[in-house]
């Protein structure tokens, strides 16, 4: 019990420190995403994705800047920058909030987009191809085609488990009186109607740039990873400047509602990690997954790659210091199928109650409904797909 008071207190203290980290981040990106909707990249964006997101949330119009901050949400995630994708996570939570007439509730939108962030769709592991490297692995990059197999199954079970759950736990009947702030949805005679789709060969020519990248990626990813951030502050402030915005006084805008976000979900971070210290301190955690360890290992799932998923979902800097001790174990050395297994496994998932805690928090949403069923179910997934690609391509 003295062990257990220690964990919750260090784990409601790590709060505030944790929220003052992630609102330099925040501040830093939201403020470049601010300059970039002045200079009308964002709303290109969405028209970019009109057609496909069309189909995935019809509940959001075309063109919304909602659109545009996701695009650039799992733009982030693929190249394995989740430091730069959070704050535009946050950015399309809030302006999905505006179309939500439920205060305080999740939407079925905002349950999907989590979901899909849950599933960490990734394309370029950096943080796991650095650990390898590290350690003298002969191929650092391993990880990378099984990464991205892996969570793009844990994405489509997600995007699943969203939509077929949404009618077991549905949102309130009587709608909320009207507040204000973000809850509060845009007039409806707004002066900026949505933008018509972009035109097909807009479409193909983002997609074969898309496609480009993604195999420069996959050829130099541990040098060109390097590049995504210098080159995303510097590309969006220089678009801005082109198009003549003013944008030392829209970044410092921006930055204020990124500030602003980080100090209103500290409430929601203590929840969390105090009820995830509490699970591990206490020994629970290990009690449910050895039941679980003896069930699966039939299907080829060692105890470690288990361990690993059920701390990623809690913490994703103690998921990082577990791999790294396992890789350092020559029983599952970086070159080894089990360290490759590890490695796709952190690649592929997410940390899904604290994607919660910032998401939700950040727009005030208390009841979640299907969310977290839906974000574990996409785990889940990707825990399978990666022990499935893993071991046929290293057996």
């Amino acid at each position: 019990m003295e062990g257990l008071t220690a964990a919750i207190l260090r784990a409601a203290e790590g709060a505030v420190p944790l929220a003052l980290n992630l609102a330099g981040v925040m501040a830093l990106f939201l403020g470049l995403l601010k300059v970039a909707e002045a200079a009308g990249m964002v709303r290109a964006l969405a028209r970019l994705l009109a057609v496909p997101l069309a189909r995935l949330l019809p509940e959001v119009p075309a063109g919304h800047p909602a659109l545009g901050a996701m695009a650039m949400n799992v733009a982030a995630n693929l190249l394995g920058m989740g430091n730069a994708a959070t704050p535009f996570g946050v950015k399309a939570m809030e302006e999905l909030e505006r179309l939500n007439p439920h205060r305080g509730v999740a939407s079925t939108p905002q349950v999907l987009f989590l979901a899909i962030n849950t599933a960490g769709l990734t394309l370029l592991p950096t943080k796991v191809i650095a650990l390898r490297a590290s350690l003298g692995a002969a191929d650092p990059a391993a990880v990378t085609a099984p990464t991205l197999a892996a969570s793009l199954v844990a994405t489509v079970a997600g995007i699943a488990a969203a939509r077929m759950l949404a009618p077991l736990a549905p949102p309130p009947l009587p709608l909320p009186a009207a507040g204000s702030g973000i809850d509060r949805p845009p007039a409806p005679n707004s002066p900026c109607p949505p933008p018509r789709p972009a035109a097909p060969w807009a479409g193909w020519l983002a997609a074969a740039a898309a496609s480009g990248m993604a195999a420069a990626l996959l050829l130099g990813g541990r040098s060109l990873g390097a590049w995504a951030v210098p080159v995303m502050v510097a590309g969006l402030l220089a678009f801005g400047w082109l198009r003549r915005v003013p944008v030392y006084e829209v970044f410092v805008e921006g930055a204020r509602e990124g500030f602003t976000v980080a100090v209103r979900i500290i409430p929601y971070l203590v929840a969390i990690l105090v009820a995830v210290a509490m699970l591990r301190a206490s020994g629970a955690l290990d009690l449910l997954l050895a039941p679980m360890g003896r069930l699966l290992a039939p299907f080829g799932v060692p105890p470690q790659a288990l361990a690993l998923a059920a701390v990623r979902t809690l913490s994703g800097s103690g998921a990082y210091g577990m791999l790294a001790g396992l890789l350092r174990d020559p029983a599952s050395g970086p070159d080894s199928p089990a360290g490759i297994l590890l490695g796709t496994i952190y690649g592929s998932t997410e940390t899904t109650f604290y994607v919660l805690a910032v998401y939700f928090g950040a727009v005030g949403i208390r009841r979640f409904r299907h969310a977290l069923a839906a974000g574990l179910i996409a785990d889940a997934a990707g825990l399978m797909a990666a022990v499935v690609v893993c071991r046929l391509l290293y057996g």
